[in-house]
């Protein structure tokens, strides 16, 4: 009776194993291949599942279903002949309508992965000049995409996204850049300062140029008020009932317009203006004037 329960027990346990073994779970994003007896039976999705037990049926792989990335690092030579490093990330994911490809066609999909974007890149790159390559990067990129995904398509991957993140010159190369760039740069600057001078000095010029031809025009305007103060004089003292002759008029303007003068010199003191000594000496400087006058 004890014997017969201890078996029962150990039918039992032994039972309970082998249904625990059977069972099994796929997480969400991800399938399992099961093989029976070595040889590929189906692919298990997300969910819990039952298999055989004793190694009947085997649970050889699980496959992720998401989105993965890669990084990618190709060193290769530009058309005139600089050599760049460059980034490059790879989006890609298993096709899951061709898993079983995807499992036992590929040893390693990353580094396959890698050598096809490698060989796409050297066979694209080496076309285009360095500043060439900085420009269309995107179109490269876009380029060796499709190349790849075609390619991998055969191996039940799909390739989302091939990205260049970054183009990496020779270290020499890229301080050579930078001094070019520097240099130009202040060649410009040098420009736009000589400009900036050049437009102070017309400016300038322009200004001096305007102010003096105001300067002559005021003088201009001031010797026709004196004409014409002059000549409004003498018609009135014509028209005045006094017998003096126009040489006699023009004698007391011009001596009335000297005293004037000095009067505007003794008032601003900053000038200098040297007079006759002698007590005659105002009509000595009428006499001058009048003959200035009639020698016109």
């Amino acid at each position: 009776m004890v014997f017969g329960i201890i078996l029962f027990g150990l039918l039992l346990l032994v039972v309970c194993l082998l249904v625990i073994s059977s069972l099994y779970v796929v997480r969400q994003q991800s399938v399992a291949i099961i093989e029976r007896f070595g040889r590929y039976q189906k692919t298990a999705s997300s969910g819990i599942h039952v298999r055989l037990p004793l190694g009947i049926d085997r649970l050889v792989a699980r496959i992720e279903l998401r989105l993965l990335q890669s990084e990618i690092v190709v060193e290769t030579k530009t058309k005139d002949n600089v050599f760049v490093t460059l980034n490059i990330a790879t989006q890609y994911r298993v096709n899951e309508s061709n898993v079983t490809d995807a499992y036992y066609k590929l040893i390693k999909p990353v580094s396959q992965i890698k050598s096809y974007i490698e060989d796409a890149l050297r066979s694209s790159v080496p076309k285009l000049t360095l500043d060439e390559l900085f420009e269309k990067k995107d179109e490269i990129a876009l380029e060796v995409q499709n190349q790849v995904a075609e390619e991998m398509s055969t191996y039940g991957y799909v390739i989302v996204k091939t990205l260049i993140t970054k183009v990496e010159p020779d270290a020499e190369v890229k301080q050579s850049m930078n001094d070019i760039n520097a240099a130009q740069r202040k060649r410009v600057a040098a420009q736009e300062l000589a400009e900036a001078d050049k437009i102070k000095i017309v400016t300038a010029a322009e200004a001096e140029a305007e102010k003096d031809r105001l300067h002559g025009v005021g003088i201009a305007q001031q010797r026709k008020a004196i004409v014409d103060g002059l000549a409004e004089s003498i018609r009135e003292l014509k028209e005045a009932e006094i017998s003096l002759s126009e040489e006699q008029i023009m004698s007391i303007l011009l001596t009335n317009q000297y005293l004037d003068t000095l009067n505007n010199f003794g008032m601003y003191g900053n000038s200098s203006i040297f007079l006759p000594g002698q007590p005659d000496g105002v009509e000595d400087i009428r006499t001058q004037l009048l003959s200035a006058i009639k020698a016109k």
